[in-house]
């Protein structure tokens, strides 16, 4: 285990359980399959709480509690991602299961802890930063919504009293706290018949205040296999881009270098293919362009890898909670010849946007000798990608 720093903000993932109350309306059975592994837009729901965290500048680790029968399930959730440490196995029950995970931490004693279900994958990058921004001035912040619902209390199927719903408040996850708070409390639980339903219940009974913040209505918790049918909206968004041919032996497209007998001139190594692909994925999420948050004045873009680009790119679609649907890219020059290399570009593409290779399509063309690119003076690019993300509520 690494040793760590005090001031280290860890995501504590618990997804030890077995869902037993995940089923279809029409099938009231439990899965065989446990809800944090179904698939949600193509990957597992764990891996989408995970990149949430692995995303976010200021968590710098994450710990996951999981099942001893899920060790595979959990190595493909996670794989390429850089913050996780490696998994440890859950009690019986959920406060069992965050007590373990507090162990597993104690050497590299974390400042703050943010503890999060792995079942409820809509969290946003806001979400995590205002429960970290809270805990500057508390040991304990939770994420709350207003009931809108009028509640009453049942005493043998008969209404007992509506309660006062201006004084209800939903919890959801993560729920951050102060890590030596937090273990000091599940310590002296573990010696105790109570079970809490929550982290923040538990250190509540031990006299800590906790303190609220805003919760997000997407961030819910699945329960049922329809939870998994998120209403949807797509976008689509396209890009350009070319540059001039110079002295070289190579050019860059996809972040594959061929062999050439010229390369592509530009401030950074310019892939034009990426540069598209970038600008593309920026259309589709209305963020800008590519020289609006990397300009050619700032000298730490000289001769940078364009990959750099298109990660941030996806960093910025991840923190909407956005995905990538598809990725239509062309590649427009006289030479060199795209063929030979389009498998190692796909392949390549599908690491840096961490997709699927059957959803990504690299073509190229020529413009029958006409044009700068049909002069062989240099190559161009044009890319158009859909994503999709939750629809507003």
């Amino acid at each position: 285990m690494p040793k760590g720093s005090e001031n280290q903000n860890i995501a504590l993932i618990v997804a030890a359980g077995r869902g037993q109350r995940f089923s279809t309306p029409a099938k009231p059975t439990q899965s065989p399959l446990p809800k944090q592994y179904h698939s949600l837009n193509g990957e597992p729901v764990l891996r989408h709480v995970l990149k949430a965290f692995e995303n976010h500048p200021l968590i710098s680790h994450i710990q996951t509690v999981i099942h001893p029968d899920d060790a595979d399930l959990y190595a493909a959730a996670a794989q390429n991602l850089t913050k996780c440490l490696p998994p440890v196995m859950g009690g019986a029950e959920r406060q069992a299961s965050v007590f373990e995970g507090l162990k597993a931490l104690n050497d590299m004693k974390p400042k703050h802890v943010l503890v999060h279900d792995a079942a409820r994958p809509y969290l946003s990058a806001d979400l995590i930063s205002r429960i970290l921004a809270a805990l500057d001035t508390s040991s304990a912040s939770i994420p709350v919504l207003p009931v809108v619902d009028t509640v009453k209390l049942f005493e043998d199927d008969q209404t007992s009293q509506t309660l006062p719903r201006d004084r209800l408040k939903r919890v959801q996850t993560p729920q951050g706290f102060d890590y030596a708070a937090l273990l000091e409390a599940h310590e002296k639980a573990s010696t105790m018949e109570t079970m809490f339903t929550d982290d923040a219940s538990l250190i509540e009974h031990f006299g800590a205040e906790v303190v609220c913040v805003e919760g997000e209505e997407k961030n819910i918790k699945l329960t049922i296999e329809s939870d998994l049918m998120e209403r949807l909206e797509y976008r689509t968004g396209s890009g350009f881009d070319a540059h001039r041919f110079t002295e070289g032996d190579h050019v860059m497209l996809c972040g594959v270098p061929i062999p050439h007998d010229r390369q592509l001139e530009g401030h950074s190594d310019a892939d034009v293919a990426l540069h598209a692909l970038t600008d593309a994925l920026m259309g589709a999420l209305a963020a800008g362009d590519i020289g609006q948050h990397f300009p050619m004045s700032d000298d730490t873009n000289k001769n940078r890898n364009s990959a750099d680009f298109l990660n941030y790119a996806v960093n910025l679609a991840t923190q909407q909670n956005a995905y990538i649907v598809n990725i239509d890219l062309t590649i427009i020059c006289e030479s060199p010849k795209i063929g030979p290399y389009r498998e190692k570009m796909v392949q390549r593409l599908a690491e840096i946007l961490d997709m699927p290779e059957s959803r990504i399509s690299v073509k190229a063309t020529t413009t029958e000798k006409m044009g700068f690119t049909g002069r062989s003076e240099g190559i161009a690019a044009q890319a158009v990608t859909s994503i999709a993300l939750p629809a507003s509520f």
